[in-house]
């Protein structure tokens, strides 16, 4: 079974966030970057999908060198082979160009599965995975937490409003992984020297022009500071009053 994962790398959700003078990009030096969680556990499903059926996993990653940590972390879970897709204006490229990368270089390669995460942690699109499906015109299961494959299927579940919805479709198809799909595994010391061997075949493009432009930036605004009110019962009337008339939740 060959598998394809699109993984990005993306800041570390704890990283202080400083708008440049422009208005619409972010100061990149100070920040770390780190894999995308919810590729994290695609990059598990696959493992373990060729763990069970055999195959190959090959990780495609469009980025700048900030994804090489991403790249080199990868071929340590247990991807075979990556390709890095360069493009050093990818931050600024919207979903379709994105996913017109990732889609053109797939073409070049075999596959039964692409594997991806739903949504990547700094834009919250949900819209690469389908996208690429409708590009190379195949079935695409959203937002899984269960598969299966078997007799050229893959079957998934998926949580919808109250329910739980089961989905089949034929290979090859693309899945996009929900959180709690699986629980991906941390590289040992062995597999990080492994990955060091494993080949990383980098590709530079060009991407096509962005239909969605950034017009600007700006941060939240700073929170109010919180107010004490009394002590014990007596400071109860103070407080509906403020929930009330302040913080209008009553």
């Amino acid at each position: 079974m060959n598998i394809i994962v699109c993984v990005k790398s993306v800041p570390d959700s704890e990283t202080r966030i400083k708008i440049l003078s422009d208005g619409v990009s972010i100061d990149e030096s100070m920040i770390k970057f780190d894999t995308n969680p919810h590729d994290e556990y695609a990059l598990e499903a696959a493992v373990q999908l060729k763990e069970k059926f055999g195959g190959e996993i090959t990780v495609i990653c469009l980025g700048d060198d900030n994804a090489k940590s991403t790249i080199k972390r990868c071929l340590a879970c247990g991807a075979d082979k990556a390709i890095h897709l360069v493009a050093q204006n990818s931050r600024m490229a919207d979903s379709l160009v994105v996913a017109q990368a990732l889609a053109d270089e797939i073409k070049n390669n075999s596959f039964d599965i692409i594997l991806c995460g739903k949504q990547a942690s700094d834009t919250d699109s949900h819209q690469v995975g389908a996208m690429i499906a409708q590009i190379l015109n195949i079935p695409c299961i959203s937002m899984v937490n269960e598969i299966s494959i078997s007799d050229e299927k893959a079957t998934a579940s998926r949580d919808i409003e109250g329910a739980k919805e089961i989905v089949e479709c034929s290979l090859p198809c693309i899945l996009t992984a929900e959180k709690g799909l699986n629980n991906p595994r941390y590289p040992s010391l062995r597999d990080i020297m492994k990955a060091k061997k494993k080949e990383i075949l980098r590709k530079e493009v060009k991407l096509n022009k962005a239909g969605i432009e950034i017009l600007s930036m700006e941060y939240p605004p700073p929170r109010s500071a919180g107010k004490i009110v009394g002590e014990g019962p007596k400071a109860v009337p103070e407080l509906i009053k403020l929930l009330k008339e302040e913080a209008k939740v009553l």
